[in-house]
């Protein structure tokens, strides 16, 4: 791995690591010149899809990095947990239209 790679990653890490969630673990990985960070749900048991969201190496190289980091973690957690309903008002009622 590259060692620009590999300290970008590095970054992320360390980022992560302060971060500790009763329901979700975090992890993050080289992605080309950037970095993928995975969110998974805890419980094996629950059947929900892994989270994955791109940090591209201008955000990676930023000077207040930390910060736009922490806005993205919070941003993709807003998305997967919306992501993760089984049913919502909207489904219901495109369940009556296909029935109708």
């Amino acid at each position: 791995m590259p060692e620009t790679v590999n300290a970008r990653l590095n970054r992320v890490l360390d980022q992560l690591r302060l971060y500790e969630h009763p329901l979700l673990n975090f992890s993050a990985r080289a992605k080309g010149e950037g970095v993928e960070v995975v969110i998974q749900f805890k419980d094996a048991s629950v059947p929900v899809h892994t989270y994955y969201f791109d940090l591209h190496p201008r955000d990676l190289d930023h000077p207040q990095f930390e910060w736009s980091f922490q806005r993205q973690l919070y941003d993709a957690l807003h998305d997967y947990f919306v992501e993760m309903f089984i049913r919502t008002p909207q489904d219901r009622a495109e369940r009556r239209r296909r029935e109708s």
